[in-house]
């Protein structure tokens, strides 16, 4: 554990959550948003479903851990409710179990603290034009799909009636206050405060 201790967000899911730091991935856009306003923390594991979710839940999250996390985004159902593979392996979860695995996720992420808020995750809303840009390969989001998530996630932190709120840009910035140590503006005199500065991101997304 490293200090200042921040807000935890947990990303706890399949491989759209293992990957999602990767090639302009939405987890990678969430780190840099809330860089200096809480730690994004990576749970996933490609290949699971919801079922095996259910089985490390406590593990993940325990319940005697020192601190809980603030937000937890779940995503889970690119190996749910699929078709059973020919072999009678593969991931296959019907969808009445699926639903009550999220359920029982809920309820448990629910009692770890009554500060712990959750958000599910789907596949990101888009219309048929955009499907192609939007997946890599039919279940994996592309970076444009990524994007839309991200929009999609920081919709629903800014329109929460939470207090605190996660809104990044609601939350306050570690070490924000002005100091001398930044380098000095146009005027020769007037310091800048770069605790926020966004120069080098790309558009993470439109709206939000």
């Amino acid at each position: 554990m490293v200090g200042p201790e921040r807000p935890q967000f947990v990303l706890f899911g399949s491989s759209i959550v293992q990957f999602s730091f990767g090639n302009g991935g939405w987890g990678a856009s969430l780190a840099d948003l809330y860089a200096r306003k809480a730690d994004i923390i990576l749970r996933g594991y490609s290949g699971w479903n919801s079922r095996c979710a259910l089985e490390v839940l406590e593990k993940v999250f325990p319940k005697d851990a020192a601190t809980q996390p603030s937000l937890v985004i779940v995503y889970f159902g690119g190996n749910d409710s699929m078709r059973p593979h020919p072999s009678g392996l593969g991931p296959h979860v019907p969808l009445p179990e699926y639903i009550e695995n999220m359920r029982k996720i809920a309820i448990y992420l629910q009692s770890l603290s009554d500060c712990t808020r959750i958000i599910f995750l789907s596949a990101p809303p888009v219309n048929e034009e955009k499907i192609r840009e939007s997946f890599r390969d039919g279940i994996h989001f592309s970076s444009e799909g990524s994007k839309i998530a991200v929009e999609e996630i920081l919709r629903v932190l800014k329109e929460a009636d939470w207090e605190p709120s996660l809104y990044w840009e609601s939350m306050p910035t570690e070490f924000g206050e002005d100091s001398p140590r930044y380098p000095v503006g146009p005027d020769g005199k007037t310091t800048v405060n770069l605790s926020d500065s966004n120069f080098h991101r790309s558009n993470h997304c439109s709206k939000y």
